[in-house]
């Protein structure tokens, strides 16, 4: 089935005639063909949706899947953008603004972390802001400020023309609608996400992310705040109740497809097809975070038993380990923070994990060391580029 997903107007850029496109407003009309196919994926994707909810008992705190996980999601979804941070890259600027690392990426990464903690609180609270287009130019304004993009109108939509791909938007892949359409545009987007109209959460979650991708509203960081869309709409709409699916992995291992199916909506309303593709990425990416809990659960489990059966092991350095297990990397006066335990207590315990092979220094300084759960933070880190050292 081909619709018409919207028109395109004729604008101007530096004198020269530029054709934007302007999208219909959703849902989609004629309505979804809702196949068996179609069905069964989703389906599927919303009971790996219902295992992954379910996985945050399996670990020592649930606090360590949205460190960990929402974090794996900031860097993974940056990287989309061509950032080059790895999660290991963050967890240790987030301690100490560590040396070494690429400054400006893990910058963009750590406000991206930042960025979704706050959306989240803010849907959360009972005085905080909904689901809404305020609240999206909040979540851009912490994503851009003090970036490379701070001059790009951070919390702020755009008031000049866009484009992807190419030099000026004459010779671009894609040029979304002018700035005065856009802001109608995302209006209209902001009705949908509120809209009781019966669409499945994962439905209007998967449609919401193309229309944002497609009306571009800000100068820079769309791609990201899209993305982030993703989740906060199926926590808006109850779909999951922890945030832990790191989705830019699937769509950055099948970002040439991705793109592909982006564009074939907006050439032929071919929202099937996407959502198929969309659904298969959530199915994928929260079964890999379920094992991924499994995993850490177990690694857990094993040297906490290891390291109580070691000689000489006290209380402290149990309680210690289980911090790290928490967060998998860290400093002494994290570590002192997080356990009550004094600094030389826990610079003793910490110590003894690296002895033990447990844990590992990764500074090579006298002070200001920082301390990783080496097993632990290795499983968190794959697919996102090499640990320290």
């Amino acid at each position: 089935m081909e619709r018409t997903t919207g028109h395109y107007v004729t604008t101007l850029y530096d004198d020269e005639e530029v054709q934007a496109f302007v999208p219909r407003t959703l849902p989609p009309d004629p309505p979804l063909n809702f196949d068996l196919n179609l069905i069964n994926a989703l389906n599927t994707a919303a009971g790996a949706l219902g295992r992954l909810d379910g996985a945050a008992p399996l670990l020592p705190n649930e606090g360590l899947l949205l460190y960990s996980y929402i974090r794996k999601e900031a860097v993974l979804s940056s990287q989309i953008e061509g950032t080059q941070s790895t999660l290991s890259d963050l967890m240790r600027y987030e301690i100490d603004a560590a040396a070494g690392v690429p400054f400006d990426d893990v910058i963009e990464v750590s406000n991206y972390a930042h960025a979704f903690d706050h959306a989240r609180e803010q849907m959360t609270s009972p005085d905080g802001l909904p689901l809404c287009n305020r609240l999206l130019r909040a979540v851009h304004d912490i994503l851009l400020t003090g970036t490379r993009s701070a001059d790009k109108l951070p919390g702020e939509f755009r008031k000049s023309q866009n484009w992807i791909g190419g030099r000026r938007p004459g010779v671009a892949h894609y040029v979304p609608p002018p700035h005065e359409q856009a802001a109608e545009a995302i209006s209209e987007l902001e009705k949908f996400l509120h809209a009781s109209d019966g669409l499945p959460p994962l439905v209007r979650a998967g449609l919401a992310h193309v229309q944002f991708e497609t009306i571009h509203p800000f100068l820079d960081g769309n791609g990201r705040v899209g993305r982030m869309l993703i989740l906060l709409v199926l926590l808006d709409r109850g779909a999951i109740a922890t945030p832990a699916l790191y989705l830019s992995l699937y769509l950055k291992q099948q970002r040439s497809q991705y793109y592909e199916l982006l564009d074939a909506v907006r050439a032929r309303g071919d929202w099937e097809a996407w959502l198929l593709f969309f659904f298969e990425a959530v199915t994928v990416a929260a079964d890999s975070a379920v094992e991924t809990a499994r995993r850490i659960a177990d690694l857990t489990a094993r040297d906490l038993a290891r390291v109580q059966q070691a000689p000489h092991t006290t209380g402290s350095t149990l309680r210690v380990l289980r911090a790290l297990s928490e967060r998998p990397a860290t400093n002494i006066n994290r570590a002192a923070n997080q356990t009550g335990l004094t600094r030389p207590t826990v610079a003793t315990a910490l110590n003894r994990l690296c002895g033990l092979g447990v844990a590992r220094e990764v500074t090579g300084r006298a002070r200001d060391r920082v301390f990783v759960y080496t097993e632990h933070l290795r499983i968190l880190n794959e697919d996102t580029e090499p640990l320290w050292g």
